[in-house]
């Protein structure tokens, strides 16, 4: 009798506490949950093993990378309906520990191992980080970045485009498309920023090199990019010199705990932040302000999260830390004005544009789908697996208000206290 998917419908609803909002069709054909919701495909007996090893949101992820688990439907959808049974279950969920109290729970627990089969845990899937020395080290900086970085820069292109920056767009309407959409953002760091003709401009992260080279090309500065991806450094260059700006920008594979040569009139840090890890961040803010000449801009273009009513019990997502972004660390927009104003900064202006990222995903998502058989030759079914995951539940997450992004303007005031800012707010000069 074909009776997996009823099982395990009726052991992930005793776990939770609550029904579960999907169907679940198991790998012998049976099928459970609301008829005519997405549904959740358990494609083997692995995937089940894989949630009994680690329970969560890990043992999920690495059943879903590995291809063990897939979703039919709407991915959106699907996800929207999940989130607050992965993501937002909060500080009064059940918690597993308190579902194992439960006899009727712990019983079905053992069938559901009897239907797993063998008691070995699954590898995990190759796309996986492997652990290995200090947070935030530079080497372990080097490699958190490689992982996420140095995946083809083929691929990247058919997610971001001919633009090439992978950060949030800035749309003026419903009809732009991206490529508009992301001039537009690089410009409006520019104004804000302030540049003119013959300014230095630091860009800390400065992927592809696409923020340098429309400073250099549309503003007349000569810009420093520094990286510590090897394949986006490459990349940078050619496109520097495919254009004819290799007198104006400089490409550099650094640290930027390893760069002295300033001062710079300007510096812009665009979906860097998130990088660096709270405990650094000080030290981040502090030595970007020793590069700035006085009355010099900082541009700080980052993720937030929301604050927690006990901030000690934040953890980073299981799925991004290990699949996405290896030791990436998000805080709430609040401590990073606090953090950027002990560093020595006056913070002049904040825009908050998590509308705008959520967009943008959507747009990434789309072009990974259109394109999907070449992404998966560039790379691996499993790394394409993450990224279209990773995309489609952020773009969710912003539109849900759970996660933030927001741009930061901050100055090196001189002693004098001339900020050289326009007396008007977003009177961008």
């Amino acid at each position: 009798m074909a009776d997996a998917a009823p099982r395990l419908m009726g052991l992930v609803e005793q776990l939770l506490g609550v029904p579960l909002p999907v169907r679940i069709r198991a790998w012998d054909g049976s099928q459970a949950g609301p008829p005519g919701a997405p549904a959740l495909v358990v494609r083997n007996r692995r995937a089940v093993r894989r949630l009994l090893w680690r329970p969560g949101e890990l043992g999920l992820a690495r059943a879903w990378v590995a291809g063990d688990l897939d979703i039919e439907g709407d991915l959106y959808t699907c996800l929207d309906l999940l989130s607050g049974l992965i993501w937002e279950r909060g500080e009064d969920a059940r918690s597993l520990t308190q579902a194992l109290r439960d006899p009727e729970v712990r019983a079905a627990v053992r069938g559901l191992v009897a239907m797993a089969g063998t008691p070995l845990p699954p590898a995990p899937p190759e796309e996986e980080v492997r652990r290995r020395g200090h947070l935030h080290t530079k080497r372990t900086d080097r490699r958190a970045i490689s992982h996420h970085y140095d995946v083809g820069n083929d691929f990247y292109e058919i997610v971001l485009g001919p633009s090439m920056v992978y950060s949030c767009a800035y749309w003026q309407g419903p009809d732009d498309t991206l490529e508009a959409a992301q001039y537009d953002k690089l410009d409006l760091v520019c104004r804000k920023l302030g540049l003119r003709p013959g300014m230095r401009l630091l860009d800390v992260g400065c992927g592809w090199g696409s923020m340098a080279l429309h400073a250099a090309k549309e503003y007349g500065v000569s810009v420093v990019g520094i990286t510590l991806s090897q394949e986006q450094a490459a990349y940078a260059r050619k496109r520097a010199a495919d254009e004819g700006l290799t007198d104006r920008v400089e490409i550099r594979v650094q640290d930027y705990r390893d760069l002295k040569d300033g001062p710079f009139d300007a510096i812009s840090s665009i979906g860097m932040a998130e990088h660096v890890g709270a405990q650094r961040y000080l030290e981040y803010a502090t030595h970007l302000h020793g590069l700035l000449e006085p009355g010099g801009r900082l541009l700080n273009h980052q993720i937030s999260r929301r604050p927690q009513r006990d901030e000690t019990t934040y953890h980073v997502d299981e799925f991004i830390d290990a699949y996405v972004f290896p030791d990436g660390e998000l805080q709430p927009v609040g401590v990073t004005v606090a953090q950027l104003e002990r560093a020595g900064f006056e913070v002049r202006d904040v825009e908050a544009i998590r509308e705008h990222y959520a967009r943008t995903l959507r747009r990434w998502v789309a072009r990974l789908e259109a394109d999907w058989p070449r992404a998966v030759r560039l790379t691996s079914p499993g790394r394409s697996r993450v990224w279209r995951l990773y995309m489609a539940a952020s773009a969710l997450a912003f539109e849900r208000n759970r996660i933030g992004v927001n741009q930061i303007l901050a100055v090196r005031t001189p002693d004098s206290g001339d900020s050289g800012m326009p007396l008007r707010a977003r009177t961008w000069n």
